[in-house]
């Protein structure tokens, strides 16, 4: 899954991207900074049912500025600093989500027995 975060991980001012389901479970994370405490899964379970609805926001913090974008899998997180251009995180993120689908169940035998015409 990293491949899918290359570009955004490679641009100026990323401080990391994280992937989180809807009901709080990490999918993906690469950090470019430490952190104090790691936060738990109740802590991003709590975090995702707070913004739940929310399709797409920049929320700008003292300390830099967090892009949040939902997708199929849950909520895309970028963590990034204050000149990180929103315009290539909004464009990468589009280009992104597509591929951010869940794995479909297979039909099974139905398939191999379809009769062809």
């Amino acid at each position: 899954m990293k491949e899918l975060f290359n570009d955004i991980l490679k641009m100026d001012g990323i401080k990391g991207v994280l992937l989180i389901s809807f009901s709080g479970e990490i999918i993906f994370r690469e950090l470019k900074m430490k952190m104090k405490e790691e936060p738990t899964e109740n802590d991003w379970k709590l975090f995702i049912e707070s913004i739940n609805g929310i399709r797409e926001t920049d929320l700008i913090f003292k300390g830099g500025r967090i892009y949040l974008r939902k997708s199929e899998l849950g909520y895309l997180i970028i963590l990034m600093d204050f000149y990180a251009s929103a315009a290539m995180i909004r464009l990468n993120s589009d280009i992104i989500l597509p591929s951010l689908k869940p794995a479909k169940a297979a039909k099974g035998l139905s398939g191999f027995f379809k009769k062809k015409k």
